[in-house]
């Protein structure tokens, strides 16, 4: 076992202290340890602690509830991730608010070539119901090995993770409590499903009280797994808008299926397309098109030349790729700042001019 784990759990239920000021705690002390060992008056110093938060730390009993909640989690077989391990999500890590902890329960891999959160309303329509399933079989056709996300609730989320089953895909379910309890139990079927093939993922530690803002605070963590987030059907208001402002916020691909003039249910996806802050699709042919997955069957490579014509963007891929080697299409999106869609019609068109190689898992190189 980890002999930092009980550190690293303990850091996460720290009052008052969320993911930003925990990585600067980190930072500051080097280690997870040393800031529970810590005098006072050195963690006061570190920047957005303060006096108030410094004496939380040394006066907490978070040490003592981490080893609670490590017996927990080696009873009920959960994987605990801290954001700096080797398996915390690669996409995940980018997001500057993201938990410092997680906890897994299933059969997953977070960071698969392909990941896609899908939500919308709890009270889903047949037509909701519908596009769903026409895209989600669409993956499954085209051969796509696509990693289905959502919540778990009510709605276009449940139809989401059932139909991903239905059609062997992955499909994680985002939980706004611990995963010592399951809400809403009605889905409870369902979650055991998902742990052959997917399965559990929360932030939160077992004994969480189930409460309303929990479900707003897990939203960032179902955007920031993905490359794209779809909303399929939203009122005005509602999770699934604030997920889709989270993920544009994350620079990760917010897409929106449209709907009849006046439907309850679609005026927050027409919203989100009037307002140019998702972009409307039909389909799956519609979205292998922006996220540059379709297949480049009958295309031949430039030839690779010594005066390659390059613009500004693509000389700056070039660049970070000379000093890097390898990276994730999701690393050069969070290090430049742009949609995943964006990167990945760049990267395309350095293949074609046989600047760079595409690897298994989105990954690249210079030849």
């Amino acid at each position: 076992m980890d002999p930092e784990l009980k550190y690293k759990i303990a850091l996460a239920m720290l009052p008052g202290i969320g993911g930003i000021l925990a990585r600067n705690l980190l930072a500051y002390t080097g280690n997870v340890e040393e800031i529970f060992k810590a005098p006072l008056k050195s963690l006061v110093k570190i920047p957005g602690i303060g006096e108030g938060n410094a004496k939380r730390i040394r006066n907490s009993n978070v040490l003592e509830k981490a080893e609670a909640e490590i017996k927990f989690i080696e009873k009920n077989s959960i994987r605990a991730s801290f954001y700096t391990d080797a398996d915390y999500p690669r996409r995940l890590k980018t997001c500057i608010d993201a938990p410092v902890m997680i906890y897994a329960h299933g059969q997953m891999n977070l960071d698969e070539q392909r990941v896609v959160s899908i939500v919308g309303t709890r009270n889903a329509t047949d037509y909701g119901k519908q596009v769903i399933e026409e895209l989600i079989k669409g993956f499954a056709e085209r051969g796509y090995k696509v990693l289905i996300v959502s919540g778990l609730a009510y709605g276009i989320d449940i139809q989401a993770h059932r139909t991903a089953l239905k059609y062997g895909l992955p499909t994680v379910g985002v939980v706004a409590h611990g995963l010592d309890r399951l809400y809403p139990a009605l889905h409870r079927e369902t979650a055991r499903k998902m742990q052959e093939n997917g399965g559990l993922l929360s932030d939160f530690p077992s004994e969480t009280k189930i409460d309303p803002q929990n479900f707003i605070k897990r939203n960032r963590i179902i955007a920031g797994l993905a490359d794209a987030t779809i909303v399929v059907e939203s009122a005005e208001k509602g999770g699934a808008l604030i997920t889709a402002d989270i993920a544009s916020s994350y620079n990760r691909d917010v897409f929106a299926f449209p709907g009849r003039a006046g439907d309850i249910y679609s005026k927050g996806c027409n919203q989100l397309i009037r307002n140019n802050a998702a972009n409307l699709i039909e389909g799956i042919d519609d979205l292998e098109y922006f996220m540059g997955w379709e297949k480049k069957e009958g295309t031949q490579a430039i030839q690779s030349s010594l005066f390659v014509d390059l613009n500004e963007n693509e000389q700056q891929v070039v660049n970070l790729l000379q000093k890097e080697g390898e990276l994730f299409i999701d690393q050069i999106s969070a290090t430049f700042q742009l949609p995943v869609s964006r990167v990945s019609a760049m990267m395309l068109s350095l293949e074609f001019k046989n600047v760079i190689t595409a690897l298994p898992g989105k990954m690249y190189r210079l030849r």
